[in-house]
């Protein structure tokens, strides 16, 4: 019997529904930077109906990397630096840092490399002015 080939690109989802989540979340986090607030884990996950995501799983963290690694080439910043931890430092999590260093942030000063990235993030969102 063939055995079922998984993708590991979009974590055993099929690429339809992953992509249809990514353009859910995408929106969530824009209309959240645009009001300049922030989200957890969790709420993201919950808002999310294309794919039901673990908010701690390995494949939401993976999730949230393609979505930073997108709007910050396309010059919006790391766009889930909007989300993170409910309790504890209430920053985002490791993963966001280790993406952040990837993508040439100085991480030496977590809160102030997050903060740095959450006001870059708002300020793509916020609506422009004509001259």
């Amino acid at each position: 019997m063939p055995r079922k080939v998984v993708s590991q690109a979009t974590h055993g989802y099929k690429t339809g529904n992953w992509e249809a989540a990514k353009t859910e979340a995408a929106q969530i986090l824009k209309t959240i930077a645009e009001s300049k607030g922030l989200t957890t884990y969790g709420e993201l996950a919950r808002q999310i109906s294309a794919i039901s995501f673990d908010p701690h799983g390995y494949a939401f963290r993976h999730f949230l990397g393609e979505l930073s690694s997108e709007s910050d080439a396309a010059g919006r910043g790391m766009i889930t630096a909007l989300v993170i931890y409910k309790v504890g430092d209430q920053l985002p999590g490791p993963g966001f840092f280790e993406l952040a260093r990837k993508l040439g942030r100085d991480v030496t000063d977590r809160v102030k490399c997050w903060s740095n990235e959450v006001k870059r993030v708002h300020d793509a969102a916020a609506p422009r002015l004509s001259p």
